[in-house]
């Protein structure tokens, strides 16, 4: 059993915020502050800021939903600085940010919206988010169309330099295509048929039977990345298939050496979307040494203030 003296070595402290205040002192305030989450935030914020620094292999996991919210641009700026340089999402990121980048505009919308009205006068819903109609599928198929019937038809393509072919077409500076593009960063997307991106690549591929299209080489890609790594950290966003496929890959190098989890789900029901770092220990996603904390709560409040942290941090 361990000693008393052992659990009560580091006191709560009060604290006062000022409009003035920077995001470093406001992260200091949260270690201060400690309970609940706020602990949680501030140890993430200190691991992400040590370990990003000595690893070469800086994974970043997220789902599509949040690129239909303004936190585009928080993605974008964490590729554009080379604070991770290997990005493993959903297909729903590439259509909203194909959307978002050829003039789709989304709007501020609510969640008690009438579904059967949007649906009647042509507006999808995102939770809070309107995406009208012609604003989604078609500007989606017209890009990709675009941009494969410019491939050369004499090699296969991965879907990474599908993706990286699609960024040199865009000019929006918040861009997740372009700025992967710029410096190089593979975006991974193990579900790339799940959205209207699969699906323009789908119906494209029916009728140009001569383009050669090789999902296996974004593998080739994710097992050079983590078998050569000599230490490899992640900012896991969300559940689903992007989590599991960065925590899968982890696994045959024994493990993510730094990992972060930012999430809403919970591990009660045995998803993996709501399991712990430490679960993922015992199928050797996760080292046991390894640093590792479960943040609690919504993304687009606490991205941002993570982001800020870090980005920060790894330019000094």
């Amino acid at each position: 059993m361990r000693r008393r003296e052992s659990y009560l070595h580091e006191p709560i402290e009060d604290v006062r915020v000022s409009s003035s205040m920077s995001i470093g002192d406001l992260i200091s305030a949260y270690e201060k502050i400690h309970g609940f989450m706020a602990g949680h935030l501030a140890r993430a914020v200190k691991m992400l800021r040590e370990c990003l620094k000595s690893s070469d292999l800086r994974v970043l996991s997220f789902t599509a939903n949040l690129v239909a919210t303004g936190l585009r641009g928080v993605f974008s700026q964490l590729i554009s600085s080379n604070t991770f340089n290997l990005v493993v999402t959903t297909c729903g990121s590439i259509d909203h940010d194909i959307a978002r980048s050829s003039g789709g505009v989304y709007y501020k919308g609510f969640f008690e919206a009438d579904d059967v009205e949007l649906n009647d006068v042509g507006i999808h819903r995102l939770g809070n988010v309107f995406i009208p109609v012609e604003n989604y599928g078609p500007i989606i198929e017209k890009q990709v169309y675009s941009v494969l019937d410019s491939l050369d038809r004499s090699r296969e393509w991965g879907i990474y330099e599908v993706l990286w072919e699609i960024g040199k077409e865009i000019t929006d500076d918040n861009s997740i295509l372009r700025s992967a593009e710029k410096t190089k960063t593979p975006i991974i997307v193990p579900g790339y048929l799940d959205g209207a991106f699969g699906t323009a690549l789908f119906t494209y591929t029916q009728t140009h039977k001569d383009i050669k299209i090789n999902p296996m080489k974004d593998e080739e890609v994710m097992a050079n990345s983590f078998f050569t790594a000599k230490k490899a950290a992640a900012l896991i966003i969300g559940g689903g298939i992007s989590k599991h496929h960065s925590i899968w890959w982890a696994q045959f190098r024994g493990g993510f050496d730094c990992v972060v989890y930012l999430t809403t789900a919970v591990e009660y029901d045995g998803s993996l979307s709501g399991a712990h770092p430490r679960e993922a220990i015992t199928w050797g996603k996760i080292k046991p040494n390894a640093g590792h904390v479960v943040v609690y709560g919504d993304a687009t409040i606490l991205l941002p203030l993570i982001a800020a942290a870090i980005v920060e941090e790894f330019k000094s």
